[in-house]
Protein backbone atom coordinates (compact mmCIF):
# COMPACT_ATOMS: atom_id res chain seq x y z
CA UNK A 1 0.00 0.00 0.00
CA UNK A 2 1.16 3.89 -1.24
CA UNK A 3 2.50 5.57 1.82
CA UNK A 4 1.73 8.61 -0.58
CA UNK A 5 -1.95 7.54 -2.28
CA UNK A 6 -4.10 10.02 0.14
CA UNK A 7 -7.09 8.91 -2.15
CA UNK A 8 -6.97 5.17 -1.52
CA UNK A 9 -10.27 4.23 -0.10
CA UNK A 10 -8.47 1.26 1.25
CA UNK A 11 -6.78 3.09 3.44
CA UNK A 12 -10.03 3.92 5.73
CA UNK A 13 -11.25 1.37 8.44
CA UNK A 14 -13.93 1.89 10.74
CA UNK A 15 -15.62 0.04 13.70
CA UNK A 16 -18.01 -1.96 14.26
CA UNK A 17 -20.58 -2.21 17.11
CA UNK A 18 -19.11 0.96 18.18
CA UNK A 19 -19.86 1.78 22.47
CA UNK A 20 -22.22 -1.13 23.99
CA UNK A 21 -24.32 -2.90 22.30
CA UNK A 22 -27.28 -5.30 23.54
CA UNK A 23 -27.22 -7.72 19.81
CA UNK A 24 -23.57 -8.13 18.66
CA UNK A 25 -24.87 -9.53 15.34
CA UNK A 26 -25.61 -6.22 14.31
CA UNK A 27 -21.86 -6.15 13.77
CA UNK A 28 -22.39 -8.60 10.99
CA UNK A 29 -24.26 -6.58 8.22
CA UNK A 30 -21.93 -3.45 9.63
CA UNK A 31 -19.13 -5.62 8.23
CA UNK A 32 -20.85 -6.17 5.19
CA UNK A 33 -21.51 -2.71 4.15
CA UNK A 34 -18.65 -1.26 4.88
CA UNK A 35 -16.58 -4.02 2.51
CA UNK A 36 -19.33 -3.06 0.19
CA UNK A 37 -18.91 0.72 0.62
CA UNK A 38 -14.63 0.03 -0.31
CA UNK A 39 -13.34 0.42 2.99
CA UNK A 40 -9.98 -1.51 3.56
CA UNK A 41 -10.84 -2.36 6.97
CA UNK A 42 -13.22 -3.11 10.18
CA UNK A 43 -11.88 -2.81 13.78
CA UNK A 44 -13.85 -4.96 16.74
CA UNK A 45 -12.95 -2.62 20.45
CA UNK A 46 -13.56 -5.53 22.42
CA UNK A 47 -15.81 -5.23 25.56
CA UNK A 48 -15.98 -8.13 27.84
CA UNK A 49 -19.93 -8.26 27.64
CA UNK A 50 -21.16 -9.01 24.10
CA UNK A 51 -18.27 -8.55 22.46
CA UNK A 52 -15.83 -10.97 22.45
CA UNK A 53 -13.33 -10.17 19.88
CA UNK A 54 -12.89 -14.34 18.45
CA UNK A 55 -16.13 -14.84 18.48
CA UNK A 56 -17.09 -11.59 16.02
CA UNK A 57 -13.60 -11.94 14.24
CA UNK A 58 -14.31 -15.36 13.09
CA UNK A 59 -17.82 -14.49 12.50
CA UNK A 60 -17.15 -11.38 10.43
CA UNK A 61 -14.10 -14.06 8.58
CA UNK A 62 -17.13 -15.93 6.96
CA UNK A 63 -18.98 -13.37 5.55
CA UNK A 64 -16.40 -11.28 4.06
CA UNK A 65 -13.62 -11.79 1.62
CA UNK A 66 -11.53 -8.42 1.34
CA UNK A 67 -11.57 -6.39 4.41
CA UNK A 68 -9.11 -6.66 6.98
CA UNK A 69 -10.56 -7.56 10.78
CA UNK A 70 -8.81 -5.96 13.15
CA UNK A 71 -8.54 -5.70 17.02
CA UNK A 72 -8.38 -2.47 17.85
CA UNK A 73 -8.03 -3.20 20.77
CA UNK A 74 -7.84 -6.38 23.19
CA UNK A 75 -5.31 -6.81 26.31
CA UNK A 76 -2.84 -9.21 27.76
CA UNK A 77 -4.24 -9.60 31.02
CA UNK A 78 -7.27 -11.64 30.61
CA UNK A 79 -5.97 -14.19 28.04
CA UNK A 80 -3.23 -16.31 28.91
CA UNK A 81 -0.35 -16.11 26.08
CA UNK A 82 -0.90 -20.01 24.57
CA UNK A 83 -4.89 -18.59 24.57
CA UNK A 84 -3.44 -15.39 23.09
CA UNK A 85 -1.78 -17.33 20.55
CA UNK A 86 -4.12 -19.38 19.82
CA UNK A 87 -6.70 -17.14 18.97
CA UNK A 88 -4.28 -15.20 16.79
CA UNK A 89 -3.32 -18.00 14.59
CA UNK A 90 -6.65 -19.35 14.48
CA UNK A 91 -8.27 -16.26 13.03
CA UNK A 92 -5.42 -15.32 10.74
CA UNK A 93 -6.20 -18.77 8.87
CA UNK A 94 -9.74 -18.39 8.96
CA UNK A 95 -9.65 -14.98 7.26
CA UNK A 96 -7.28 -16.14 4.42
CA UNK A 97 -4.83 -13.42 6.30
CA UNK A 98 -6.99 -10.40 7.27
CA UNK A 99 -6.13 -10.58 11.03
CA UNK A 100 -4.44 -7.94 12.93
CA UNK A 101 -4.11 -7.89 16.59
CA UNK A 102 -4.07 -4.84 18.27
CA UNK A 103 -2.82 -4.73 22.20
CA UNK A 104 -3.05 -2.37 24.03
CA UNK A 105 -3.06 -1.16 28.52
CA UNK A 106 -6.66 0.37 29.38
CA UNK A 107 -7.14 1.27 32.31
CA UNK A 108 -5.28 0.97 35.96
CA UNK A 109 -8.70 0.91 37.54
CA UNK A 110 -10.55 -1.93 35.22
CA UNK A 111 -7.39 -4.45 35.87
CA UNK A 112 -7.80 -3.50 40.14
CA UNK A 113 -11.45 -4.26 39.93
CA UNK A 114 -10.91 -7.34 37.45
CA UNK A 115 -7.90 -8.50 40.08
CA UNK A 116 -5.11 -9.15 37.58
CA UNK A 117 -1.80 -7.07 37.14
CA UNK A 118 -1.86 -3.78 35.10
CA UNK A 119 0.02 -4.73 31.77
CA UNK A 120 3.17 -2.61 31.41
CA UNK A 121 4.78 -1.09 28.15
CA UNK A 122 7.77 -4.27 29.35
CA UNK A 123 5.08 -7.11 30.25
CA UNK A 124 3.26 -5.64 26.54
CA UNK A 125 6.65 -5.72 24.74
CA UNK A 126 7.50 -9.55 25.99
CA UNK A 127 3.98 -10.80 25.23
CA UNK A 128 4.39 -9.49 21.67
CA UNK A 129 7.94 -11.80 21.39
CA UNK A 130 6.60 -14.70 23.39
CA UNK A 131 3.47 -14.33 20.39
CA UNK A 132 5.83 -14.37 17.86
CA UNK A 133 7.84 -16.82 18.97
CA UNK A 134 5.25 -18.99 19.51
CA UNK A 135 4.33 -18.63 16.15
CA UNK A 136 7.52 -19.26 14.68
CA UNK A 137 7.41 -23.01 16.09
CA UNK A 138 9.69 -22.37 19.00
CA UNK A 139 8.78 -23.84 22.83
CA UNK A 140 8.94 -20.83 24.67
CA UNK A 141 10.47 -20.47 28.59
CA UNK A 142 10.08 -17.18 29.89
CA UNK A 143 9.78 -15.33 33.61
CA UNK A 144 9.70 -12.14 33.20
CA UNK A 145 7.13 -8.61 33.40
CA UNK A 146 4.51 -10.80 31.04
CA UNK A 147 4.46 -13.83 34.14
CA UNK A 148 5.97 -17.03 34.66
CA UNK A 149 5.60 -19.85 31.63
CA UNK A 150 7.60 -23.00 32.27
CA UNK A 151 6.85 -24.52 28.82
CA UNK A 152 4.68 -22.49 25.71
CA UNK A 153 4.09 -24.19 22.45
CA UNK A 154 2.17 -24.50 19.66
CA UNK A 155 1.62 -28.21 18.39
CA UNK A 156 -0.34 -27.16 15.38
CA UNK A 157 0.29 -24.06 12.89
CA UNK A 158 -1.88 -23.25 9.74
CA UNK A 159 -0.26 -22.18 6.43
CA UNK A 160 -0.73 -18.76 6.91
CA UNK A 161 1.83 -15.98 8.34
CA UNK A 162 1.21 -14.80 11.56
CA UNK A 163 -1.18 -11.56 12.33
CA UNK A 164 0.58 -8.41 12.59
CA UNK A 165 0.90 -7.17 16.63
CA UNK A 166 -0.25 -3.30 16.88
CA UNK A 167 0.05 -1.56 20.01
CA UNK A 168 -2.38 1.08 21.01
CA UNK A 169 -0.34 4.07 22.29
CA UNK A 170 -0.50 8.00 22.49
CA UNK A 171 2.84 9.43 24.96
CA UNK A 172 5.99 8.87 22.77
CA UNK A 173 7.09 5.87 25.56
CA UNK A 174 4.50 3.77 24.48
CA UNK A 175 4.97 4.91 20.50
CA UNK A 176 8.38 4.11 20.55
CA UNK A 177 7.79 0.91 22.36
CA UNK A 178 5.73 -0.09 19.45
CA UNK A 179 8.57 0.67 17.04
CA UNK A 180 10.91 -1.59 19.02
CA UNK A 181 8.85 -4.37 19.45
CA UNK A 182 5.33 -4.23 17.46
CA UNK A 183 4.38 -4.32 14.03
CA UNK A 184 2.93 -0.71 13.87
CA UNK A 185 0.71 1.43 16.25
CA UNK A 186 -2.75 2.16 16.67
CA UNK A 187 -2.70 6.05 17.82
CA UNK A 188 -4.82 7.46 20.35
CA UNK A 189 -8.39 9.26 19.21
CA UNK A 190 -8.27 13.41 19.22
CA UNK A 191 -4.18 13.95 17.98
CA UNK A 192 -4.21 16.44 15.38
CA UNK A 193 -2.01 15.55 12.25
CA UNK A 194 0.76 17.24 13.80
CA UNK A 195 0.69 15.05 16.42
CA UNK A 196 0.72 12.10 13.85
CA UNK A 197 3.40 13.07 12.21
CA UNK A 198 5.19 13.47 15.70
CA UNK A 199 4.38 10.19 16.72
CA UNK A 200 5.27 8.46 12.78
CA UNK A 201 8.52 10.30 13.62
CA UNK A 202 8.67 8.36 16.76
CA UNK A 203 7.75 5.43 15.88
CA UNK A 204 10.33 5.32 12.97
CA UNK A 205 13.43 6.38 15.80
CA UNK A 206 12.68 3.91 17.57
CA UNK A 207 12.51 0.62 15.00
CA UNK A 208 15.64 2.71 13.29
CA UNK A 209 17.68 2.38 17.21
CA UNK A 210 16.57 -1.57 17.52
CA UNK A 211 17.67 -2.22 14.20
CA UNK A 212 14.26 -2.66 12.41
CA UNK A 213 13.02 -1.49 8.70
CA UNK A 214 10.77 1.36 9.87
CA UNK A 215 9.46 1.66 6.50
CA UNK A 216 7.76 -1.84 7.53
CA UNK A 217 5.43 -0.52 10.27
CA UNK A 218 2.26 1.10 10.34
CA UNK A 219 0.36 3.64 11.68
CA UNK A 220 -3.00 3.56 12.29
CA UNK A 221 -4.55 7.28 13.12
CA UNK A 222 -7.82 7.04 15.11
CA UNK A 223 -9.66 10.33 13.87
CA UNK A 224 -13.21 11.17 15.24
CA UNK A 225 -15.27 11.58 12.06
CA UNK A 226 -18.91 13.50 11.24
CA UNK A 227 -19.35 13.97 7.44
CA UNK A 228 -22.82 15.50 6.51
CA UNK A 229 -24.55 15.27 9.83
CA UNK A 230 -26.56 17.75 11.89
CA UNK A 231 -24.64 19.77 14.02
CA UNK A 232 -26.26 17.71 17.01
CA UNK A 233 -25.10 14.48 15.63
CA UNK A 234 -22.06 15.74 15.55
CA UNK A 235 -21.68 16.91 19.06
CA UNK A 236 -23.24 13.29 19.79
CA UNK A 237 -20.09 11.56 17.50
CA UNK A 238 -17.37 14.15 18.51
CA UNK A 239 -18.01 16.07 21.39
CA UNK A 240 -19.11 13.89 23.73
CA UNK A 241 -15.90 12.10 22.97
CA UNK A 242 -13.29 14.48 23.49
CA UNK A 243 -15.40 15.52 26.88
CA UNK A 244 -14.92 11.50 28.29
CA UNK A 245 -11.28 10.92 27.08
CA UNK A 246 -9.50 14.31 28.51
CA UNK A 247 -11.42 13.84 31.47
CA UNK A 248 -9.60 11.18 32.38
CA UNK A 249 -6.22 11.55 34.42
CA UNK A 250 -3.18 10.54 32.30
CA UNK A 251 -4.69 9.93 29.02
CA UNK A 252 -6.06 13.70 28.63
CA UNK A 253 -2.49 15.05 29.73
CA UNK A 254 -0.96 12.53 27.27
CA UNK A 255 -3.52 13.49 24.66
CA UNK A 256 -2.60 17.12 25.31
CA UNK A 257 1.12 16.81 25.00
CA UNK A 258 0.83 14.94 22.35
CA UNK A 259 -0.79 18.32 20.48
CA UNK A 260 1.51 20.38 22.28
CA UNK A 261 -1.69 22.23 24.24
CA UNK A 262 -1.79 24.09 26.65
CA UNK A 263 -1.55 22.08 29.92
CA UNK A 264 -3.60 24.87 31.95
CA UNK A 265 -6.01 24.95 29.56
CA UNK A 266 -6.25 21.53 30.76
CA UNK A 267 -6.42 22.17 34.05
CA UNK A 268 -9.32 24.68 33.83
CA UNK A 269 -11.33 22.61 31.89
CA UNK A 270 -11.39 19.41 34.45
CA UNK A 271 -11.93 22.64 37.30
CA UNK A 272 -15.22 22.50 35.95
CA UNK A 273 -18.00 21.79 38.86
CA UNK A 274 -19.77 18.73 36.82
CA UNK A 275 -16.20 16.97 37.09
CA UNK A 276 -15.45 18.05 40.49
CA UNK A 277 -17.94 16.65 41.66
CA UNK A 278 -17.43 13.37 40.12
CA UNK A 279 -14.45 13.07 42.26
CA UNK A 280 -12.54 10.85 40.67
CA UNK A 281 -15.70 8.71 39.18
CA UNK A 282 -15.24 8.42 35.59
CA UNK A 283 -17.05 11.54 33.26
CA UNK A 284 -18.06 8.71 30.27
CA UNK A 285 -19.37 6.00 32.99
CA UNK A 286 -21.41 8.85 34.92
CA UNK A 287 -22.60 11.76 33.01
CA UNK A 288 -25.10 12.10 30.40
CA UNK A 289 -24.28 12.61 26.71
CA UNK A 290 -25.78 16.18 26.74
CA UNK A 291 -23.27 17.04 30.17
CA UNK A 292 -20.38 15.93 28.19
CA UNK A 293 -20.93 17.86 25.44
CA UNK A 294 -21.91 20.79 27.78
CA UNK A 295 -18.26 20.41 29.03
CA UNK A 296 -16.55 21.23 26.01
CA UNK A 297 -17.91 24.62 26.35
CA UNK A 298 -14.98 24.74 28.82
CA UNK A 299 -12.33 24.00 26.26
CA UNK A 300 -10.14 26.47 24.17
CA UNK A 301 -12.21 26.74 20.66
CA UNK A 302 -9.68 25.18 18.80
CA UNK A 303 -8.87 21.80 20.74
CA UNK A 304 -11.77 19.70 18.89
CA UNK A 305 -12.20 21.28 15.46
CA UNK A 306 -7.89 20.81 15.01
CA UNK A 307 -7.71 17.11 16.12
CA UNK A 308 -11.25 15.59 14.53
CA UNK A 309 -13.45 16.26 11.16
CA UNK A 310 -16.99 17.41 11.24
CA UNK A 311 -18.51 19.06 8.16
CA UNK A 312 -19.78 18.10 4.67
CA UNK A 313 -18.36 14.79 3.52
CA UNK A 314 -15.76 17.08 0.91
CA UNK A 315 -14.38 18.83 3.69
CA UNK A 316 -14.37 15.47 6.12
CA UNK A 317 -12.22 13.74 3.32
CA UNK A 318 -10.26 16.63 2.73
CA UNK A 319 -9.53 16.46 6.79
CA UNK A 320 -8.62 12.80 6.23
CA UNK A 321 -5.93 13.20 3.74
CA UNK A 322 -4.21 15.85 5.98
CA UNK A 323 -4.03 12.87 8.40
CA UNK A 324 -2.67 10.39 5.57
CA UNK A 325 -0.30 13.20 4.47
CA UNK A 326 1.30 13.34 7.98
CA UNK A 327 1.88 9.70 8.43
CA UNK A 328 -0.74 7.64 9.03
CA UNK A 329 -0.70 4.21 6.66
CA UNK A 330 -4.60 4.27 7.78
CA UNK A 331 -7.08 5.93 9.67
CA UNK A 332 -9.76 4.16 12.25
CA UNK A 333 -12.66 5.93 11.73
CA UNK A 334 -14.71 6.71 14.81
CA UNK A 335 -17.55 8.30 15.91
CA UNK A 336 -19.46 7.78 13.05
CA UNK A 337 -20.15 3.97 11.89
CA UNK A 338 -22.70 1.82 9.23
CA UNK A 339 -24.43 3.60 6.79
CA UNK A 340 -23.40 7.19 8.94
CA UNK A 341 -19.92 6.33 6.67
CA UNK A 342 -21.34 6.34 2.88
CA UNK A 343 -21.25 9.89 1.87
CA UNK A 344 -18.01 10.02 2.77
CA UNK A 345 -16.93 6.68 1.05
CA UNK A 346 -18.14 8.29 -1.97
CA UNK A 347 -15.98 11.14 -2.21
CA UNK A 348 -12.90 10.33 -0.41
CA UNK A 349 -11.56 8.25 -3.55
CA UNK A 350 -12.65 11.31 -5.96
CA UNK A 351 -9.29 13.66 -6.43
CA UNK A 352 -8.18 15.77 -3.82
Amino acid sequence: MSHHDTTDLSRLGCYILPGGVPDPRVGIDQAREAEAMGLGAVWIGERYDTKDLPSLAGAISQVTTRVRIGAAITHTGLRHPMVLASMGQTLQSLTNGRFQLGLGRSAEWRWRAYGVKSPTIASLCDSADILRRLWAGETVTYDGPAGTFPSLRLPQRPEVAPPPLLLAAVGPKTIAAAGRSFDGVILHPFLTPDAVRRSRQTLERAAEEAGRDPGALRCVATVAVAPDTTVEQAKLAIQSRAAGYLSVEGLGDAIVRANGWSEDDLVRYRSQKMLVDLNGLTADKHLTRSELIELCEGMPDDWIPSSSAAGDATFVAQRLREYLGAGADEILLHGTSGAGLAPLARVFGSSA
